[in-house]
């Protein structure tokens, strides 16, 4: 009897372990997502304090949040790529001997950088792409003279939201692999924003020439201010993106070059006097003056320029912008980083400067959370 009830019990266990793996089976299975997509918010602390130390040094606290996420749709005939870059900081220091502690405010980060691109396959990585992008600020960006109550009584606005803004849209050529593209346009637009006539009225036109029209030393014409530049031209990008190229390194770099077609005649390489904000041009139309929001005094620099040959000129008008971002995760929330982002833009800081080199250079840790979906 025993053993009858034992078998019977085998033989219930065995068809329900049957019908539950056929079941599954029949059962329609998820199909693969098209979306692969990568979101990485993350808080970097530092600090550093220094209390009747004979070495001497300022204390300062900083902290910044930021955010990266990569968003890619694949197609079988079209590849759709999305990248979010955001970044907020704020750093107090003790710049002041004699001051409060952490008694200065600086903003140490400070990016918005929005990236579409849509890339059709052509043959074996090649194809064409329209790439849309657009980088500005969250907040106002400011000069300093001085320390303490001196720097915040003479400190001087020189940005803020959309002032300056670059809207960057291009028809390219496109070489497209899994982790790295380079693509080429000749066709690109580049629109730059300054919606500040604060900035403008003080020659941070970033690049936006205003016309005669125009006296900064007279407010009645203020409503004829110029805020938006568009500009036609070239455009070359070699972008990077690497999840875990050695275990637990991330690695993200970006070179981009554009050079604006009219910028030789912004520039006024034929005719450029010794003057402030104004400059003239003899065109074909004969002498035109307009105000170009830049200084223009240093005359030695320009006869330098103007001695140069057409390539070496229009190597001085292209625009370069490279970043470079290194992670290293050796903790689940934990990371340490590096950012690196380089720039060259004549517009920043006036033609008669011979143009400006920007840099900005950060190193830490970072507290971070991803959510990562599957590949497709």
């Amino acid at each position: 009897m025993k053993q009858s009830i034992t078998l019977l019990t085998l033989l219930t266990v065995a068809m329900l372990a049957s019908a539950q793996e056929k079941e599954q089976q029949e059962a329609p299975q998820p199909k693969p997502s098209n979306w692969k997509t990568s979101t990485t918010p993350a808080l970097k602390i530092s600090e550093l304090l220094f209390n009747n130390w004979s070495k001497a040094g300022n204390s300062t606290f900083d902290i910044t949040s930021t955010f990266f996420g990569t968003y890619k749709y694949t197609h079988s005939r079209y590849v759709w790529d999305n990248i979010a870059d955001l970044a907020y900081g704020f750093a107090w220091q003790d710049l002041d001997p004699e001051g409060v502690l952490f008694e200065t405010q600086r903003k140490s980060n400070d990016k918005i950088d929005l990236t579409s691109a849509i890339t059709w396959n052509a043959y074996r990585g090649f194809g064409a792409s329209f790439t849309g992008n657009l980088k500005t600020q969250f907040g106002d960006g400011f000069e300093y003279d001085g320390v303490g109550k001196e720097a915040e009584e003479t400190k001087l606005k020189v940005s803020g939201f959309f002032a300056p803004a670059y809207l960057t849209t291009a028809l390219s050529f496109e070489y497209k692999k899994t982790d790295w593209s380079v693509s080429f346009s000749f066709l690109t637009g580049k629109t730059t924003f300054v919606l500040d006539d604060t900035l403008i009225v003080h020659g941070k036109n970033y690049g936006v020439i205003q016309e005669k029209s125009f006296d900064p030393a007279d407010p009645s014409t203020y409503n004829q201010i110029n805020h938006v530049y568009f500009a036609l031209g070239s455009y070359i990008k070699a972008q990077y993106l690497k999840k875990d190229i050695l275990p637990n390194l991330d690695l993200y770099a970006r070179l981009e070059f554009f050079y604006d077609y009219n910028k030789s005649d912004n520039m006024n390489w034929k005719s450029i006097r010794n003057s402030t904000y104004w400059s003239t041009t003899d065109g074909d139309g004969g002498a035109e003056t307009s105000y170009t929001g830049v200084e223009t005094t240093n005359q030695a620099g320009f006869d330098r320029l103007k001695s140069k040959s057409w390539w070496q000129r229009r190597a001085f008008e292209t625009d370069v912008d490279f970043e470079l971002k290194v992670d290293y995760r050796f903790a689940n929330h934990i990371s340490a980083n590096l950012a690196m982002n380089l720039k060259y833009d004549t517009d920043f800081s006036g033609m008669g400067r011979g143009g400006h080199w920007q840099l900005y250079q950060m190193a830490g840790l970072q507290l971070f959370f991803s959510w990562k979906t599957p590949k497709a």
